[in-house]
């Protein structure tokens, strides 16, 4: 099981990014949580099999009707830290 942090940069606030977010994770068994930064992106924490997550990611940049990612900064944590669902935070 892996646990990865995404900054995800380019207009993924206010077109249902967070909600897509969580249907695609919830989709494909996927934990963690994603919520809106101050400065227009959006922050995720990923938990699961490494090829889900990266699948997450693929449809969050090519299959999201609204959003435009232009930009996904990836970096493995190891917060020690066991997510026992996919949630969206305010």
């Amino acid at each position: 099981m892996k646990t990865i942090r995404c900054i995800f940069k380019g207009k993924v606030q206010g077109v249902y990014f967070r909600a897509y977010t969580e249907d695609f994770a919830n989709e494909l068994n996927v934990k963690g949580w994603v919520k809106n930064l101050p400065d227009g992106s959006v922050e995720a924490i990923f938990q699961g099999k490494e090829e889900n997550i990266k699948e997450v990611i693929r449809k969050l940049k090519e299959e999201h009707p609204y959003a435009k990612v232009k930009e996904v900064l990836i970096s493995y944590e190891d917060t020690g830290e066991i997510y026992k669902d996919f949630s969206i935070k305010y």
